[in-house]
């Protein structure tokens, strides 16, 4: 037990132990929390009374307990949102993952040789014919096939050149430059930020050149005085030069986003490959809608090399993701919809329809609520300039802010993510599952009433 200068003392872990009682942490990781609170309250100035460091203890176990993974409802109007575990998977690729993760599975076993077989044979045929390429592998992020495919086409001539208009930057703070630098290549930039033409391409290329990159801009977009060259055009010069073409697409539209309302059209990998693209690589937990895993696309001998570079082995895909992204190639190829294609054309009579009755079931609380309009968004770094029409319930509560309303919503069971705007706590709708709004009534609802 420390005791402070004013003759206060902290209480022993064991003591603590009992003042908060029963805990949903396992007990290892709950003393783990009170010590690292307890080294915490013994840096500070002043040494708190008893029961000050017992609820700053409580408090330290909730937010452990929060730190979990778990389900939330994401009522914030933006449906690829990367901090909520991006594109969720759909009801047949949950079962088909739950089916295989509970058991023994032939994830590198030949069923008709009895033999060692190929890892992901199935997914990568599959992810071949959505691309319309030649070859397709998969590895367990977009910057990581992007790093692979430099550490292999760089190996022996290390430029590679980039238009300095794509030198973008990615979640997180990654910056293309910085992929490029970890994977050992040598940057070469052309044109300007605005404006790059062939003819910069055609200077830059030298005895040194080991391929040309283009970067989509998929987290944001220029407009004005601008000019990149066309996509075919790179690629005739690229093969003239005998030197490979390859395109990081980023979120990796596989599906016609102008089918969706008022969206602007993203490039796909089956036409940019068509365009004399060689390689291609985009994420497939974005617009595709799968697990976390970066795709790469395109020409069969350079997918080859990219499976025996030693260095796929520390980024290959475990039997979970491997197992997921091969549901939602099959649910591709059937051309059936994802929970985001769903999201994104919902139609707002359908969303205002569930948000009155959402509203009517909560007529009985003392907060005012209305039924607004939002905007949502893609998300995911994907479609900046686009919004896409949708409805929130707007709640103005009397006894507290909407940033403390927003907070308390944060503590439910599950977890509501919401935002304030102004003075209005609002809940967007679009990118609420409808089997969602029983549970985000009854959340809504013991929110309101606490401290009515």
């Amino acid at each position: 037990m420390l005791v402070d200068s004013n003759k206060r003392s902290i209480p022993a872990v064991d003591t603590l132990l009992k003042a908060v009682g029963e805990s949903e942490l396992p007990r290892p990781l709950l003393v783990a929390t009170i010590r690292q609170e307890l080294n915490q309250i013994r840096t500070a100035d002043e040494i708190p009374d008893r029961d000050s460091v017992i609820d700053l203890v409580k408090q330290a176990i909730q937010r452990t307990i929060r730190s979990r993974i778990q389900p939330v409802i994401n009522a914030t109007g933006i449906i690829v949102h990367t901090n909520l575990g991006r594109a969720p998977l759909g009801s047949e690729v949950v079962s088909a993952l739950g089916a295989l993760a509970g058991q023994y599975n032939n994830l590198e076993y030949d069923l008709t040789t009895g033999e060692r077989g190929g890892r992901a044979n199935y997914v990568e045929a599959g992810l071949a014919t959505l691309c319309q390429s030649e070859a397709a592998t998969i590895v367990n992020n977009c910057a990581a096939a992007l790093v692979l495919i430099l550490r292999e086409l760089t190996s022996e001539k290390r430029e590679v050149i980039v238009s300095r208009g794509e030198l973008i930057q990615i979640g997180g703070g990654f910056r293309i430059p910085d992929i490029l630098e970890t994977s050992g290549a040598t940057l070469r930039e052309v044109g300007t930020t605005n404006r790059t033409n062939l003819a910069d391409y055609e200077t830059a290329i030298g005895p040194n050149t080991g391929l040309i990159l283009k970067v989509h801009r998929s987290n944001f977009f220029m407009d004005g005085f601008v000019e990149s060259p066309l996509r075919d055009e790179l690629s005739k010069l690229a093969r003239e030069s005998g030197v490979p073409l390859v395109e990081d697409l980023g979120s990796g539209a596989l599906t016609d986003t102008e089918k969706a309302a008022g969206l602007t059209r993203e490039p796909t990998p089956a036409e940019a490959i068509r365009a004399g693209v060689d390689l291609v690589c985009f994420s497939g937990d974005k617009l595709m809608g799968g697990p976390q895993a970066g795709i790469i696309a395109g020409n069969a001998a350079h997918v080859g090399r990219m499976k025996r570079n030693p260095f796929f082995r520390a980024l290959r895909c475990d039997r979970l993701v491997l197992g997921a992204m091969q549901a939602v190639v099959d649910h591709l190829l059937a051309d059936k919809p994802t929970p985001v294609s769903d999201m994104m054309s919902a139609s707002v009579d359908e969303l205002r329809k569930r948000a009155e009755t959402i509203r009517q079931a909560l007529a009985d609380v003392s907060a005012r609520i209305e039924i607004g309009e939002g905007k949502a968004q893609v998300g995911g770094g994907t479609l900046p300039r686009d919004t896409i029409p949708s409805v929130t319930l707007d709640i103005h509560a009397t006894n507290r802010s909407a940033t403390r309303l927003a907070a308390d919503l944060r503590r439910s069971a599950p977890p509501v993510i919401s935002y304030p705007s102004q003075k209005i706590l609002k809940l967007d709708l679009r990118t609420v599952f409808p089997e969602q709004d029983e549970t985000l009534t009854k959340c809504l609802s013991e929110v309101l009433r606490n401290q009515e």
